[in-house]
């Protein structure tokens, strides 16, 4: 198994602009290298992290007063954190995407490098898996779900082949569904660079976990909580994630911003409540490109509360 590496460490960190009696949440607890970072720099300050992975929670040993684990999935952070009292924020991390240690567990199904039961539930207490999709979905939404989150240009032949598939027997595992995947691609797909399961492969471990709308409710509901001087920082894997942030940081930026071609006062200009800290995201340097070579799709993005 390999080790799980914080992607994009030091960046994150310096990001953040940690104060030492701030309030910290990490969305992505994972295996607790970003949150480790993070309160090293607190004294007075308290950490909140989640994760909806039960694993990821018991495979951390906190003997720190001021470090909170909370099994929940991140975008439930703003109702969990006024459980806590807390309705107010000095910065969040989101590292987000699959950890190591989830793609390396072959049973945990995300990966199509192990042949084990079709799953990919980062919380294995829900009820959806990539079994239900693969074998319940019609025809036509596994399409949807396939060029939505996975951009992949052969939804329709790979959809179509899976129903046929079914039909005969269960799709059960990640190497059925793999193979099915390359039935349906022409050659010229499968003597590409890259596994031809990929995009597939990601598209119905985002519906799966509901990442995107997650993503989406957890930035509205973070910025709404930062204080002034707060700062949320992202982590992203792929461009469907990485545009939303993206999309989201400008919208809040440009919030109060007027059309230049209607004439107004001095005194009536609104000043933006919040500053993209990052106009171009952060990637990883080539040192950490050579101890982990899965930083290389990293982007980090900051925004400020001002």
């Amino acid at each position: 198994m390999t080790a799980h590496i914080s992607v994009l460490l030091n960046e994150a960190i310096e990001g953040l602009n940690i104060k030492s009696d701030g309030v910290y949440v990490d969305g992505t607890l994972g295996r607790g290298g970003h949150s480790r970072e993070i309160l090293k720099q607190l004294e007075k300050g308290i950490l909140y992290s989640f994760d909806k992975d039960q694993t990821a929670i018991d495979a951390i040993e906190n003997n720190t007063s001021n470090w909170r684990l909370i099994k929940d999935d991140f975008k439930n952070i703003k109702d969990r954190l006024e459980l806590e009292g807390i309705s107010k924020i000095d910065g969040l991390l989101l590292d987000i995407g699959v950890s190591s240690p989830q793609f390396d567990q072959g049973e945990r199904g995300f990966s199509y490098r192990f042949d084990d039961k079709l799953d990919m539930r980062m919380d294995l207490s829900q009820k959806l898996n990539a079994y239900i999709v693969v074998n319940k979905y019609p025809e036509e939404e596994l399409i949807d779900v396939f060029y939505k989150y996975g951009e992949e240009r052969y939804a329709p032949a790979i959809a179509k082949n899976i129903v046929l598939a079914r039909k005969e027997k269960p799709v059960e595992t990640t190497f059925e569904l793999v193979d099915i995947i390359k039935s349906s691609l022409p050659q010229r797909e499968l003597r590409k660079k890259g596994h031809p399961a990929k995009q597939v492969f990601q598209a119905i471990r985002i519906e799966v976990n509901d990442e995107l709308r997650a993503l989406e409710k957890v930035l509205d509901d973070a910025s709404k909580m930062l204080k002034s001087g707060g700062r949320i920082v992202v982590i992203s894997f792929h461009s469907l994630e990485d545009r939303i942030v993206k999309q989201t940081f400008k919208k809040l930026e440009d919030k109060n911003k007027l059309d230049p071609r209607i004439p107004i006062m001095p005194d009536q200009i609104m000043e933006s409540d919040f500053k993209v800290i990052t106009r171009r995201p952060i990637t990883a340097s080539e040192a950490e490109l050579l101890e982990n070579k899965r930083a290389a799709s990293a982007k980090l993005r900051i925004i400020e509360r001002i």
